[in-house]
């Protein structure tokens, strides 16, 4: 009888161990998140003005030319090396930015020589594919894309809408809250949000995802009041 009970006692100790363990890690993991959803929504702390490895996430149509237009008034000497990334399907964008590092090339010699690497992430979903078959290749995009993360480590990732980017940004903020790897976030909604944010714009903000998110549009920074109102870019 007693063995039975002294059982049963070290049993019950080792289950509230058990939770008090699971509590703890748990709560751990909030502070965590909600530390960096914190610092991602405070400006950017200065730096050395060395240059930042960036990743340049491009989306099909006119998120590729808003995003050569951005990339025209950036210091390319600032942000460096950069990696282009566009979905598997996608070559007319890839193509877009290597005119654009092409003219980089022209106008300051051979400085520019292998500062800009090219590659494509596979689409979670195609137009048109069925959610059930979506759930496999979306799975085989995460895959894909923490695989790049890991290889580019990057320090800025910029993005303005594809929803190619929400895997990248999710792997990047998952890093931030292991304290893998801080990488700032910049989006920039497409002009043509007047309204109301993409969806991938929605997702960044409502998830404080992004460390600085700016839009075009006055009405849209009355509607999100953490967005930075920036002007027409185009």
């Amino acid at each position: 009888m007693e063995k039975g009970n002294a059982r049963c006692i070290y049993d019950a100790v080792s289950s509230n161990a058990a939770i008090l363990y699971f509590v703890g890690a748990v709560t751990i993991v909030i502070i965590r998140v909600v530390f960096v959803m914190y610092r991602s929504s405070k400006p950017p702390r200065p730096k050395s003005p060395r240059p930042l490895c960036t990743l340049i996430v491009l989306g099909s149509g006119g998120h590729t030319a808003e995003m050569m237009n951005l990339l025209s008034v950036l210091q390319e000497d600032r942000f460096k090396p950069r990696f282009y990334i566009a979905a598997a399907t996608d070559n007319m964008s890839l193509q877009k930015a290597r005119v654009f590092e092409d003219s980089l090339v022209h106008k300051a010699g051979s400085e520019a020589v292998g500062t800009a690497q090219f590659m494509q992430i596979y689409r979670s979903r195609e137009v048109g594919q069925s959610y059930v078959t979506s759930v496999a290749t979306t799975l085989i995009a995460i895959a894909h894309g923490l695989w790049l993360m890991i290889k580019i480590r990057p320090e800025v990732i910029l993005c303005n809408g594809p929803g190619t980017c929400i895997p990248i940004c999710a792997i990047a903020f998952f890093f931030k809250v292991l304290g893998i790897r801080w990488s700032s976030i910049f989006y920039v909604e497409s002009i043509a949000r007047v309204k109301r944010l993409s969806l991938s714009g929605l997702l960044l903000y409502k998830l404080h995802m992004a460390d600085q998110l700016f839009v075009q549009w006055p009405q849209l920074k009355s509607k999100y009041p953490r967005a930075h109102y920036v002007g027409r870019l185009m």
